[in-house]
């Protein structure tokens, strides 16, 4: 039985859809765009459905990890045809954030305590071999030569390749200037302020930006556009140039983001030191590095790009069945 001065002490807060509002608008100011974005559409569609019109003071950790169960018999994109548990962590994150929030400001106890986030699947890679990287390129639609070249030559991310504007490409210095990644359409600041870096033209880059400047110079402020002079929509890329390409080639299907995995394994098997590679594709450290690719890193000692130069200038100069395949072949 309740006592009057337990009854007494007992917080009346805002609705759970009042709130999550309010912290959405106050919130947004420091986010980029799509992430303004993604946390809209977890609000809209799991969080306010779920505990909307609930005292957000009500919400207990039985509610909690309730939602998150259900959260987990969602359809999805997932490889069991679920949710994955990286979304539904991303779901968890969002409304422990907003019970957090409203925790401090009407001063009663976060019930979102030892909830640990769902431990995800290893990164799965698989790399292109060089001299299977050498058969896309010679093989794919020449109007995407130069394209992919970048993409398997860099390590650049999609939306950082696909962003890419010619007011980044130095071409007195051979450096593209990684500024802006694009996401639905627009380009906005890249992933994380790491990500922000400059990336020396190695091998083929700079002849495959050369000759699409030709093509798209004075066309677009995009290096890589349509007939219209807008950014790709990587999506269409994908399912009318890339899988076709594999298929008709004999090579697995891969999604398209193989390719930056693919100039991770081969700077790092050219001998390129593991710092200077993390740079190269935007990490603030070795760590994620070491967690993906361990086992492309060799006794490395290089870190000026040297090595990744001569591993693609010997291939340029060997013919194809010579060629030796890295681990991944």
């Amino acid at each position: 039985m309740q006592t009057t001065e337990s009854i007494s002490q007992k917080v009346e807060t805002p609705l759970f859809n009042d709130f999550a509002e309010q912290w959405f608008e106050e919130s947004k100011i420091q986010w980029r765009a799509s992430h303004v974005r993604n946390v809209r559409s977890i609000l809209d569609s799991s969080l306010k459905p779920e505990f909307g019109k609930k005292p957000i003071g009500d919400i207990t950790k039985a509610d909690i990890m309730g939602f998150r169960a259900k959260l987990a018999k969602r359809k999805g994109r997932g490889t069991t045809g679920l949710v994955s548990p990286k979304t539904i962590n991303s779901h968890m994150t969002i409304l422990r954030m907003v019970l957090d929030e409203a925790a401090e400001r009407f001063d009663f106890e976060t019930p979102y305590k030892n909830i640990k986030p769902l431990k995800l699947q290893k990164t799965h890679i698989e790399p292109f071999s060089l001299h299977e990287v050498h058969r896309i390129i010679d093989n794919v639609r020449p109007d995407y030569r130069n394209y992919y070249t970048v993409r398997f030559f860099t390590g650049m991310r999609t939306g950082e390749v696909d962003g890419l504007k010619w007011k980044n490409v130095d071409f007195a210095k051979r450096e593209i200037l990684v500024r802006e990644t694009l996401i639905n359409g627009e380009t906005e600041y890249t992933k994380t302020d790491g990500s922000q870096r400059e990336i020396p033209m190695f091998g083929q880059v700079y002849d495959a930006l050369k000759t699409q400047y030709a093509a798209t110079g004075h066309k677009s402020a995009y290096v890589f556009c349509n007939q219209l002079g807008q950014p790709l929509d990587h999506n269409n890329v994908t399912k009318r140039v890339w899988y076709p390409l594999l298929r008709s080639l004999g090579l697995a299907k891969r999604r398209p983001y193989q390719t930056r995995h693919t100039a991770a394994t081969l700077f790092l098997a050219s001998g390129e030191n593991p710092e200077w590679v993390a740079r190269m594709l935007g990490h603030s450290s070795t760590e994620m590095l070491f967690k993906v690719y361990s086992r492309y890193v060799p006794n490395a000692t290089r870190m000026d790009g040297s090595a990744f130069e001569r591993l693609l200038g010997n291939a340029t100069s060997t013919k194809p069945e010579k060629e030796h395949r890295h681990e991944t072949a």
